[in-house]
């Protein structure tokens, strides 16, 4: 499950790493980019809200392989350039990675020992940032050689293996379907009571919603960020970002274990949503005359605590699932989740229409207000236990004069 983990945050996160490069080709607006994450976002709301049912008549494992299916055939009609090609893509792929998390979770919430379920979970959830490095290497480099489209057709083309690949495992996994289960609209009500009626769950939900949104801002903004604000070349510029990743991986295991040895949860999440604020904060000032070592440094302080929570909160929100009802409960709470990207997102576009450092500066109130509402209500209520980049220093100013003209007209009309 984490190498299907890993392909599906590969394959989601691949439009976003080489935007810069679609952007010019196709000559859009940049903004675009924003509207992607949205739309993208919204499609995995809807799914995360109805999948429980899904989940419980065809089983996790089969979920799993419609996930994988869904964003191979998306990227694959993202190539052909067009932009009503580029929407229903999105949706599709919106739509197949939503899928993968309530899956798995089902399954390790069903497997686990209760005592290590953080653990085990931030392993497995550490193919996210596997895949975002793969992603953040393998997608800019296959670019400069093979061009965007093919990009997007080899890496669909492994989505689709993958889903190939897990099919002998469904004998084994997938023996708690019930193939009479009802699929009703009526779930989706019922599932968002679930969990809004339970205060502790509930509190997951406001987590879900700031800390996905964080995350959203940075994996769908950060290398276009460093391309056309800071004047990095693309390859640059997803180096990185998969180096900042890949410090991820050993933070998420880390916080897994701390969780399941030492550290309540809630409280974990609290410290992790204060910290995330503190990064956020300090990514917003990185400057283009900041060596790339400096700019790494901070991305990584970003990446360690905004990409790193999820094994934690996933294993939590496991714990307090109701017996049978772990993948269903989880994709209730992501759907919040996906409300934050989908919020956060569409101010990020347009923070990054109209000016480098709005976007950044939009980050760092979720993580600060969440961590703190994490902390209070978890003890309250949890048991004791492109065009191409800017090359030249002066273009980046002029950009700069430019969106802040663009303020000044704009207030005058207001």
């Amino acid at each position: 499950m984490t190498v299907q983990q890993s392909l599906a945050t590969l394959g989601r996160s691949t439009v976003p790493l080489i935007a810069a490069a679609i952007v010019a080709d196709l000559a859009i607006d940049p903004a675009l980019v924003g509207v992607y994450l949205s739309v993208g976002s919204l499609a995995a709301f809807v799914t995360t809200m109805c999948c429980g049912g899904f989940i419980l008549r065809y089983g996790a494992m089969r979920m799993t392989q419609v996930g994988m299916v869904a964003l191979g055939v998306s990227l694959a009609i993202m190539s052909g350039g067009l932009l009503p090609l580029f929407a229903a893509g999105t949706v599709l792929g919106g739509l197949g990675q939503a899928v993968s998390t309530p899956s798995s979770s089902h399954l390790l919430g069903r497997l686990s020992p209760r005592h290590l379920a953080p653990l085990i979970f931030s392993i497995k959830q550490t193919g996210v940032p596997v895949g975002l490095m793969a992603a953040g290497v393998v997608a800019p480099w296959l670019v400069t050689i093979a061009g965007w489209r093919t990009t997007l057709i080899v890496i669909g083309g492994l989505c689709l293996l993958t889903a190939l690949a897990l099919q002998p495992l469904r004998a084994r996994f997938d023996t708690d379907r019930d193939p009479a289960q009802r699929l009703s609209p009526a779930d989706i009500r019922a599932n968002v009571a679930s969990v809004l009626g339970d205060p502790a769950l509930r509190t997951m939900c406001l987590a879900m919603f700031s800390f996905v949104g964080l995350q959203t801002l940075f994996t769908g903004f950060f290398v276009l960020y460093l391309v056309r604000g800071l004047g990095y070349d693309l390859e640059r510029a997803g180096l990185v970002f998969a180096i900042a990743i890949a410090v991820a991986v050993p933070a998420r295991i880390f916080w897994g274990w701390l969780a399941s040895r030492f550290v309540r949860p809630a409280l974990l999440l609290a410290l992790l949503g204060i910290a995330m604020a503190a990064s956020a904060a300090l990514t917003a000032v990185i400057a283009p005359s900041w060596p790339t070592w400096v700019a790494t440094l901070v991305a990584a302080a970003l990446s360690v605590t905004g990409v790193s929570w999820h094994g934690v909160l996933l294993a939590e929100v496991a714990r307090l699932s109701p017996p049978g009802r772990i993948g269903a409960t989880t994709g209730a709470v992501l759907a919040f989740g996906d409300a934050g990207a989908l919020a956060q997102g569409a101010a990020g576009g347009r923070g990054g229409a109209g000016g480098r450092h709005r976007t950044r500066r939009g980050m760092p109130r979720w993580g600060h207000g969440q961590g703190r509402r994490a902390h209070a209500d978890g003890d309250a209520h949890r048991p004791h236990q492109a065009r191409r980049p800017v090359a030249l220093a002066q273009q980046v100013a002029a950009d700069e004069r430019g969106e802040q003209h663009g303020d000044l007209a704009r207030r005058r009309h207001v």
